[in-house]
């Protein structure tokens, strides 16, 4: 079966927004992924809790939620990179992430042994 660029695109939203509330307890409120020459890069829209949002308001908080979601990917990154080889035929050769904990956006930048096109 041939799939489009969009095509996979919505489909490693779907399954990046799944992982999210199967392995961290709840979802994001909007997501989109974009490819891009070598790179999937996936928008993350209301991912912080209520209670992230409120740790977030302090220095301290921000790091200790900065660092408890770091550390919360990395554990489930090998599921992160199924999904992205699942959907694109290509491995992971690195990913990058950051949270904001002001805007509670986050963004997962992978970057593949591929460049994907148009199919």
């Amino acid at each position: 079966m041939v799939f489009s660029k969009g095509q996979i695109e919505d489909e490693i939203t779907k399954a990046i927004i799944q992982w999210e509330r199967d392995y961290l307890g709840r979802g994001p409120n909007e997501a989109k992924t974009d490819i891009l020459r070598n790179m999937v890069i996936v928008t993350l829209r209301g991912v912080l809790s209520v209670s992230e949002q409120h740790l977030s308001r302090e220095k301290e908080g921000m790091v200790l939620v900065k660092k408890l979601r770091q550390q919360l990917i990395e554990q489930g990154r090998s599921e992160l990179e199924e999904i992205i080889l699942k959907h694109t035929q290509a491995k992971v050769v690195s990913l990058h992430t950051d949270i904001s904990t002001k805007t509670g956006e986050r963004v997962f930048v992978f970057v593949i042994d591929k460049n994907i096109g148009c199919y």
